[in-house]
């Protein structure tokens, strides 16, 4: 279980080892991500996400070839420095404000019209890591719950494989929230490119309907995020399967942190229980 051992201080020492002792922590998560003079120095959590780290910077590279607004890479090489991953990025200019979801929409048309890449993407595997994410919180969760999210995953997972795509299938961001989307002085720019994938394009719209019904998200702000992009994805017959696997992987993807993180924990508890209940009303609170 050396993923719940990953912790700031752990992200660090990787960190001096690469030869960056100074740095300041932006966020962390899946990654630790940390700002170095005019870089940006991701950490991933262990050696099993090396491969995603390399698609991640080919990504980049590819969509700085189509002009597309997103992150920049700073080193095409990816190191593995103590069995983590480690990855670097062109540092930003500072955000004027926070992003909105109807800022994703025009970003999201274009990475829709994208032809695939020559390196090719995988599908979007959005549970393929629930198994390393529940593994990771040990025993400081429920094994019951655990259990009801395995079997939650498996029942998903075999009805989104047999969705009927409204949309073109093709490469899509595969976690296309305003979180990931960055507001610089010449427009909104996609960052986070790590979930690029190929495949239901539905997945970029479902996030923005989910993030409407269980974060709080206004109304009106998700009404001028389908204005934008000119869909509504819930008139798809498939949403709601595509929103309870979303719902899935969500609940688990907080669970890595309920070992050090108590917060962590009353959250990924609060997300259980709301799914048990058959309830879509409770709100979920972003972590």
């Amino acid at each position: 279980m050396a993923d719940a051992l990953f912790t700031e201080d752990r992200a660090r020492a990787v960190l001096e080892a690469a030869g960056h002792p100074e740095a300041e922590l932006l966020s962390f998560g899946e990654n630790a991500v940390f700002a170095a003079g005019r870089l940006v120095i991701k950490v991933g959590r262990g050696a099993e996400l090396l491969e995603r780290a390399r698609r991640e910077v080919r990504v980049a590279d590819w969509l700085a070839k189509h002009d597309v607004p997103a992150v920049r890479s700073a080193e095409s090489e990816v190191r593995l420095v103590e069995s983590h991953p480690v990855t670097y990025w062109q540092r930003l200019p500072e955000s004027l404000r926070p992003a909105e979801p109807a800022d994703v929409a025009p970003l999201l048309t274009l990475v829709h019209a994208l032809p695939e890449p020559d390196f090719g993407l995988p599908s979007r595997d959005l549970l393929g890591g629930m198994e390393r994410w529940l593994r990771s919180a040990g025993t400081a969760i429920d094994p019951a719950d655990a259990a009801y999210l395995r079997k939650r995953r498996d029942r998903f997972a075999e009805q989104a494989a047999a969705l009927v795509p409204r949309l073109p299938r093709g490469p899509i961001h595969g976690d296309a929230l305003p979180r990931n989307v960055h507001i610089g002085p010449d427009g909104p720019v996609l960052v986070d490119l790590e979930t690029f994938s190929s495949d239901l394009r539905e997945h970029d719209l479902v996030v923005h309907a989910l993030s409407r019904d269980r974060y709080g998200v206004p109304t009106a702000a998700y009404d001028a995020f389908t204005a934008a992009y000119g869909w509504d994805v819930r008139e798809w017959e498939g949403y709601e399967v595509l929103r309870g696997a979303r719902e899935t992987a969500a609940c688990a993807w907080v669970a890595q942190h309920t070992p050090t993180n108590p917060s962590a924990l009353t959250e990924f508890r609060r997300r259980v229980a709301s799914l048990r209940a058959g309830d879509p009303t409770v709100r979920w609170y972003s972590f």
